[in-house]
């Protein structure tokens, strides 16, 4: 009998690889999935090529779709990241309905291709506060995805996999370590350098920097400038 099929979100960055990673490591065969928005650090399609190589999936689609068009964030517009550390309130550089377009796009080749199991690295403990990243959301998805698809509504529903929804940054860093993952590949930063390195400034370097000192695992990561840490 053959393994399930799964449809993993991987945009390059940490929390994506460990929940693609998690789900290979519960039997899933991989269908790899990449947007590339126009998103300011679009290095980190090039972190999503590394990590579907490692991981060896079944086949990786970078589907273009560019957010530009409709801007509202320092990711797709021209607006300053932020780079004064992690504050309250939603942040800039939250990209209007992320999420929700991205896993509308995984479920629709996930019904195309017959996996009812869709995995996403969305965290809410140590994040930015983005209202897409939030178990409301997932669960919220989770049962739009039975009323929008023909196969929800003949009773072959889907599941939202999201493994790191309620693990901290230093958790998924653990995680990481104890799946053996080289956790260089991955790519965090939403400003880039010039000399493509991470910024160590915006809200993305410093939680990822935080997650590797709490966790006690040497950070991988080549930063311009050494991150604060939150």
């Amino acid at each position: 009998m053959n393994a399930p099929l799964a449809v993993a979100l991987v945009s390059g960055g940490l929390d994506s690889f460990v929940a693609a990673a998690l789900a290979g490591e519960q039997g899933f065969r991989l269908l790899a999935l990449s947007i590339d928005y126009n998103q300011r650090h679009r290095v980190e399609l090039a972190a999503a090529r590394r990590i579907a190589d490692a991981l060896g999936v079944m086949r990786h689609v970078v589907l273009p779709l560019d957010l530009s068009a409709f801007g509202g964030s320092a990711l797709t517009a021209d607006i300053d990241v932020p780079k004064d550390g992690v504050g309250p309130g939603i942040p800039i550089t939250y990209v209007p309905a992320r999420n929700t377009i991205f896993l509308s796009l995984a479920l629709g080749w996930a019904e195309a291709a017959g996996a009812r199991d869709l995995f996403v690295g969305v965290n809410a403990l140590d994040y930015s506060g983005y209202p897409d990243c939030r178990p409301a959301f997932i669960a919220g998805f989770e049962a739009l995805a039975e009323l929008a698809t023909k196969a929800g509504v003949e009773g072959s529903p889907f599941h939202i996999r999201a493994p790191l929804q309620h693990m901290t940054k230093a958790d998924i860093v653990r995680e990481g370590a104890r799946l053996g993952l080289d956790m260089g590949l991955s790519w965090s930063c939403y400003d880039p350098s010039a000399e493509v390195e991470h910024c160590g400034l915006c809200d993305s370097c410093r939680l990822r920097h935080k997650g590797f000192v709490d966790a006690g695992v040497a950070d991988p990561t080549g930063y311009a400038r050494p991150p604060a840490v939150p």
